[in-house]
């Protein structure tokens, strides 16, 4: 018996060739991509203007829509929602709604739990499972919006996973998630957050969709400004070091003239002082870039702490005394789950007991 193919995951090129092997009109792929992108259709009966024997056909060797909301905790202090996703296969995976006065941001998984390590993350507690597909990644996005109520214009790839180790699967959900005949949401309002795959940043910098060069956003993690401390933190860096990096984003800069993201979070007494700051503004000193400062969410696993708002405010005046600006970016939905992979982890756990 053939595999069960998820439909969401087919570009519309890919839903094309998929349907003129079945000798259905050209025509039609443009009324199916948007019947599963624009129009919100989780049944192929849903799709109302589709001939019934096509319907037929397409149920029989696809699934449609194969990811749930599992739990949603919702922000009373601002309305952001964290949402726990079960996949086909049982899989845990996160996402956030986030809501702002002149649009609304979603930050999705690439992946189900991640495999990087990085000291400051939940994500990363028990490693990667899987990738995540492109057609997975979009429903995120879908099941967000239609559980909110209100449309999503903004995407960061930012949830558990390192979307540049999903490397074909991110570039065809972009393909999936840019298209005009779906959700047509512009590539500039799409983020993508690396703790520095420095080959696959390269990579990104070549790439081209619909024959232009990709216009998506770059945020890289560095969280450290030297090295020896990045090190200690993302085990990443024992492979790629500052030098690599820092010439990748360059690179990825020159070519796609889109301004580069550096996150950094806060963590107290580890990178927080002034000598942090200074070797931070050495390293980020002429670059077209913002400056991202987190005051980082405790896990438990980590032992990590957070500096609290005054010392964080004295790290950033601290910077701007050495030339660099950089902004503390607003905490949303501080009172649920707020790092990546905490409510996963929860939850997992949670499971874990049940079947004991």
């Amino acid at each position: 018996m053939a595999k069960v193919k998820e439909i969401f995951d087919y570009t519309k090129d890919e839903l094309g060739e998929m349907l003129a092997a079945k000798g259905v009109k050209p025509y039609r792929t443009k009324q199916i991509f948007s019947w599963l992108h624009a129009k919100g259709a989780r049944s192929f009966d849903d799709m109302t203007d589709i001939p019934k024997d096509l319907r037929v056909s397409l149920a029989a060797d696809h699934s449609i829509g194969a990811l749930s909301i599992e739990t949603v905790q919702k922000s009373k202090l601002d309305g952001t929602r964290k949402y726990l996703f079960r996949l086909y296969d049982g899989g845990l995976i996160e996402g956030v709604f986030m809501e702002y006065r002149d649009w609304n941001t979603v930050c999705i998984s690439s992946q189900v739990g991640c495999a990087m390590g990085c000291r400051l993350c939940a994500s990363t507690v028990k490693g990667c499972e899987r990738d995540m597909t492109a057609g997975e990644m979009a429903l995120e996005i879908y099941e967000m919006e239609r559980d909110a109520g209100k449309r999503i214009s903004n995407v960061v790839v930012m949830g558990s996973g390192e979307p540049l180790l999903n490397y074909e699967n991110l570039m065809r959900f972009t393909d999936i998630i840019t298209d005009s005949d779906g959700k047509g949401i512009s590539q500039r309002n799409i983020t993508v957050s690396t703790c520095g795959i420095v080959p696959a940043i390269e990579r990104l910098a070549g790439e081209k969709l619909h024959g232009d060069h990709l216009q998506i956003n770059l945020a890289i993690s560095l969280h450290a400004a030297t090295d020896e401390k990045r090190r200690k933190l993302m085990p990443v860096a024992k492979k790629y070091d500052l030098k690599q990096l820092m010439g990748a984003a360059d690179r990825y800069y020159d070519s796609t003239h889109r301004r580069l993201t550096f996150e950094y979070a806060l963590i107290e007494g580890e990178n927080d002082s002034e000598g942090d700051a200074k070797e931070l503004a050495r390293l980020l000193k002429g670059k077209n870039a913002l400056l991202n400062l987190i005051p980082v969410n405790p896990v438990t696993e980590s032992g990590l702490k957070r500096p609290d708002r005054r010392k964080c405010e004295a790290f950033k005046n601290k910077l701007e005394n050495f030339g660099i600006n950089g902004s503390i970016r607003r905490e949303l939905g501080s009172d649920i789950d707020g790092a990546c992979g905490q409510l996963r982890m929860r939850s997992t756990a949670e499971i874990s007991r049940m079947r004991v």
